[in-house]
């Protein structure tokens, strides 16, 4: 594993927003009243990604600085047990509790016989994504990587996602994938992932885990999340924005994934360290290995999407292997 990151963010203190307004412990709901879109933001996926912790930490405390306009406004905490454990001397024993939580949203996942407190979790949180039209997970990284939008998967919803992403106007890496084996990602759970359907959902990687800028952010997309669903009146958003002065990227690029590289075995290595978004320029490059299997670039210029730099475990996504679509 590599060095641990410098953490420079504080978790925020949580326990405020424990009670909610909905009965689910966590779970915020502002209702305006009149018709529009029900819109939802989830932060604590993993309970070591404090940045979207602190955007909605944020925008509840200013409460009373903005009203729902139109439709609904759900906002979301996540993984609260895997957070409870959170340490900044050991900040990655507290990802999850029993399972990954981005990895249990498909129906026979939330309705089987299996039980861990993420899948508790999940089966409180699943009405409010069942009802969500437009949703934005919030989430970082391992390791230092600019922004990505995880915009969904080809042919499942993946498009859409872009097309929100591009309303937006940030991040500037658009990444449509391949999904993970091991299991469903809530931004592709139900319509989510039907081309056709307009409820969309996308997921922010908002930079590297406990680095102040991914607050910044995380509190960026989300304001311009908002902005886009016009759920909140006034000029909250706008201030906000000018506050935080960050200015999107002159043009956004889409990175198609072609393939995910999986350990068979805890006998997974890379040849050599690797970092996001990395461009390996030359087709068939060696990679990785996994005792006698080798991994080679399937292309020129295979885009390096999030390494992984934690201990390999059987089933798990090591690294997924893209383009650039204006390579």
């Amino acid at each position: 594993m590599s060095a641990l990151p410098p953490i420079e963010l504080q978790a925020p203190d949580l326990y405020r927003w424990a009670a909610g307004n909905t009965g689910t412990p966590y779970v915020w709901s502002f209702d305006a009243g009149r018709p529009g879109p029900q819109v939802m933001v989830q932060a604590l996926t993993h309970g070591n990604e404090i940045c979207g912790a602190i955007a909605l930490d944020r925008l509840l405390a200013d409460q009373g600085q903005w009203q729902v306009q139109r439709g609904r406004l759900v906002l979301a905490f996540g993984n609260l047990e895997a957070f409870a454990r959170w340490d900044p001397a050991a900040p990655d024993r507290s990802r999850y509790a029993d399972e990954d939580f981005n990895r249990v949203w498909a129906d026979e996942a939330l309705s089987g016989s299996v039980d861990s407190l993420e899948r508790r979790r999940a089966r409180l949180l699943r009405p409010f994504v069942d009802a969500a039209d437009l949703l934005l997970d919030l989430h970082s990284m391992r390791e230092p990587c600019e922004p990505l939008m995880v915009c969904g998967t080809t042919g499942r919803g993946g498009d859409k996602g872009v097309a929100l992403s591009r309303q937006l106007g940030v991040p500037g890496v658009l990444l449509v994938d391949t999904g993970h084996p091991s299991g469903l990602r809530m931004i592709e759970r139900g319509a989510f992932a039907d081309p056709g359907h307009p409820r969309t959902a996308v997921l922010i990687e908002c930079g590297q885990h406990w680095e102040s800028a991914a607050a910044e952010v995380a509190h960026d997309t989300l304001l311009r999340f908002l902005a886009h669903a016009q759920v909140l009146g006034g000029d909250y958003v706008t201030r906000r924005l000018q506050a935080l002065g960050r200015t999107p990227p002159a043009r956004q690029r889409v990175v198609r994934v072609t393939e995910a590289v999986v350990a068979h075995s805890p006998a997974f290595r890379f040849v050599r360290p690797f970092r996001g978004l990395e461009v390996v320029p030359k087709a068939g490059t060696l990679i990785a290995t996994d005792g006698e299997t080798q991994f080679h670039t399937p292309c020129d210029d295979t885009v390096m999407v999030m390494p992984s730099v934690t201990p390999p475990k059987v089933g798990a996504t090591m690294v997924r292997l893209g383009r650039y679509e204006d390579a």
